[in-house]
């Protein structure tokens, strides 16, 4: 078996990808904890860890060479969601590089975009309506990308819509194109909107990894408690109530794991074989992340609740970050649309 096709069914990391994910676990691990989380609530985006992960090179490596970035491979990438996931990280950095790899490909890519100075955000909703769309990272973008019509345009505005409100903690607001100060169409028809297409896939996949990363943060938070936690002079880890679920997260975390890398390795190596591997690993985490993180919870009983407890941040964040592309739903109907066409063919 060639390396190619080996590459197929084998989803280990090299000692690469484990250098790559050690040095983003390390910076995240020092520079968001639980606090600065909390602090950055209110407008879902700390700046000051924005510009340190932009200094890493965490979004100049997410671009082609071609356009002066380091040519990062979209399981690298994943590698780098997920340490943003375990550390609820406030920054739109899947948002970012999605938007800024779709304008790489469309030859409108910017200097201070590639390195992060000016942020840049898309519509990653599958159920696609015109007119008024809410925008994850739309009150701190400084251009959108969006579909209208046949067209992928880019906006921009004098004043950023104002943040919504949401369980995410995203820095989400409502995005008009309509009222945008400039709009710039960058390219018309089936390619453009293929090329859209693709960049949804990639947040699908990156939102995923992400999911993946948080729940095994939530898993490994309840596994630290039910360790510590007597009843009847026994761990509660003992209990089968108890040890049962976090076996289940367990599998959960190295399947959606799997599956990541796996649908991303087919993005970016045969897009065409597997179309439905990216909103899959998509749907599976939506679902699964919401559940897992809601044990993690029940686990730690009162104190998990509390407001104050990071098992309550994770939670939130499972169930909001999944929505931010909309119904996962519309996503789940797409891959049985692919699947269909395929089997009919």
């Amino acid at each position: 078996m060639d390396r190619h096709e080996l590459r197929r069914l084998d989803y280990s990391l090299t000692d690469d990808h484990e250098a790559l994910q050690a040095a983003y676990k390390d910076f995240f691990k020092t520079h968001c904890p639980i606090e600065t989380v909390w602090a950055a609530e209110e407008s879902g985006f700390d700046k000051s860890l924005w510009e340190r992960l932009c200094a890493m090179g965490a979004t100049t490596m997410a671009l082609p060479e071609s356009v002066g970035g380091d040519g990062a491979t979209l399981v690298d990438l994943t590698l780098v969601a997920e340490e943003i996931g375990r550390s609820l990280a406030p920054v739109p950095w899947i948002d970012h590089v999605c938007a800024a790899r779709l304008l790489a490909r469309l030859g409108a890519v910017e200097a201070d975009v590639m390195n992060g100075k000016q942020l840049a955000a898309f519509d990653p909703r599958h159920d696609y309506a015109s007119g008024v769309r809410l925008i994850p990272t739309g009150s701190i973008a400084d251009q959108i990308v969006v579909r209208d019509g046949q067209d992928i345009v880019r906006l921009t505005f004098g004043t950023r819509p104002a943040k919504v409100d949401n369980i995410g903690r995203l820095p989400m607001a409502w995005v008009d194109p309509a009222g945008a100060d400039g709009r710039t169409v960058l390219a018309s028809g089936v390619e453009a909107l293929a090329e859209y297409q693709r960049a949804l896939d990639e947040w699908r996949v990156l939102t995923a990894a992400a999911l993946v990363g948080l729940v095994e943060e939530t898993m490994t938070i309840a596994a630290e408690f039910a360790k510590n936690r007597y009843t009847l002079g026994v761990p509660i880890s003992t209990l089968q109530g108890i040890s049962h679920p976090l076996a289940n997260i367990a599998i959960t975390v190295q399947g959606g794991r799997n599956l990541c890398r796996r649908a991303a390795w087919f993005l970016d190596n045969e897009p065409d074989e597997r179309p439905e591997l990216a909103p899959s690993a998509f749907v599976f985490m939506a679902e699964e992340a919401s559940k897992a993180a809601t044990m993690a919870v029940h686990i730690q009983g009162g104190l998990g609740v509390s407001a104050e407890a990071p098992a309550t941040a994770y939670l939130v964040r499972a169930r909001g970050w999944a929505l931010a592309g909309g119904d996962p739903g519309a996503s789940a109907k797409y891959i049985a649309e692919i699947v269909a066409a395929r089997e009919s063919n």
